[in-house]
C-alpha cells in the first residue's frame, strides 16, 4: 500500500483498518518479537498507517509532496516495528513515532534547500529548535547565542553558523520576470496559518526520544540490573528494596548498590550514544 499520487485516497483507506485492541496488539508483538511472524508485523504496521498519516500532514507546511512524506513516515514505522520489544510495556504508537519522525526529518532536511541546512547532530538540533529558543527577530547577541547553545548542549559557533543559514533563501537558478509579474521566493507560497510549521516541529514532544535512548541502553544490562531498574523505575506499581531483597535472597543495602551501579551505566550509555 503506497500513498501514490492520490493522498486523500489513501487516507481514507488507512482509515479504514481497524485499530487494534491493547491484548491484540500485545499478542501480535510477541508473536513478532517470539517467533518472528512476518504476518504479525504486517498486521501491526497496517494497523498503524493512519498515525502516520496524521504525522505528516502536520509537516505539510515546508512545500513537500504529501505522499513523499508519509511514505518516509511508513518507513520509520516499519523500523519501530522491527525494534518494538513488547516487555517494555508501552503502546507501539508510544514507542514508534521516534522512528516515523526521525524519517521524515531526516527527509525534510535532504529536500527543503538546495544547499543542505543541517548535516550533523548538533545541527539538526539547532535546525528544529532555534526558532523557538530565540527571544527576538534580529539577530542573535552574543549573550543570546551563549544561551541557547547551553541550553540544546552544543557550540556557540554551531549557533551562529544556524542563524545564519536558517536566514538565507534558495533563489531560483534561471527564471523570467515581466512588468506585470515578479518572481517571488518559494516560501511565499507555503501554506499559511498562525501554527507556523517550522513552530509545531520545535514544540514535538522529545520525551519519546529520550524514553528510546533509555530502552536501547536498557537493553545493554545484566537480567538482575534489568529486574532492580524495571521494578523500582518502569512497572507502574514500584517495589521496595526489601521486596527485591527477598526476591533476589541478598540485603536490601545490596539491592540499592545494584540500582545505582544500574543507574550509573544507563547515564554512561545514554551520555554515549
Amino acid at each position: 500500500m503506497s500513498p501514490g499520487g492520490n493522498p486523500e485516497a489513501y487516507v481514507q483507506i488507512v482509515n479504514s483498518i481497524p485499530v487494534l485492541s491493547v491484548e491484540r496488539e500485545e499478542q501480535l508483538a510477541k508473536a513478532l518479537f517470539e517467533d518472528c511472524d512476518l504476518d504479525a508485523a504486517r498486521q501491526l504496521v497496517l494497523a498503524h498507517l493512519r498515525f502516520v498519516a496524521y504525522v505528516a500532514r502536520s509537516f505539510s507546511g515546508y512545500g513537500l509532496c504529501e505522499a513523499d512524506l508519509i511514505q518516509e513516515g511508513n518507513v520509520g514505522l516499519m523500523k519501530a516495528v522491527k525494534r518494538f520489544n513488547p516487555s517494555f510495556k508501552v503502546r507501539l504508537v508510544s514507542f514508534a513515532i521516534y522512528w516515523i519522525k526521525a524519517e521524515i526529518h531526516e527527509f525534510i532536511l535532504k529536500n527543503w534547500r538546495i544547499v543542505k541546512v543541517a548535516t550533523t547532530k548538533s545541527q539538526r538540533k539547532l535546525f528544529f529548535n532555534l526558532r523557538s529558543k530565540k527571544t527576538t527577530l534580529g539577530w542573535m547577541n552574543e549573550q543570546e547565542i551563549s544561551d541557547i547553545a547551553k541550553a540544546l548542549g552544543v557550540e556557540s559557533v554551531a549557533v551562529r553558523q544556524m542563524e545564519g543559514r536558517l536566514s538565507f533563501k534558495d533563489e531560483a537558478y534561471d527564471c523570467s520576470t515581466s512588468d506585470e509579474e515578479t518572481v517571488s521566493s518559494p516560501s511565499q507560497f507555503l501554506k499559511l496559518s498562525r501554527d507556523d510549521p517550522s513552530t509545531r516541529v520545535e514544540q514535538q514532544d522529545w520525551k519519546v526520544f529520550e524514553y528510546c535512548q533509555l530502552m536501547s541502553a536498557y537493553e545493554g544490562l545484566d537480567a538482575r540490573s534489568k529486574k532492580i531498574i524495571s521494578s523500582r523505575w518502569l512497572a507502574s506499581k514500584k517495589l521496595t528494596l526489601s521486596e527485591l531483597a527477598k526476591q533476589f535472597n541478598i540485603s536490601a543495602e545490596r539491592v540499592r548498590q545494584l540500582e545505582q551501579n544500574a543507574l550509573r551505566n544507563l547515564r554512561e550509555k545514554i551520555a554515549t550514544q
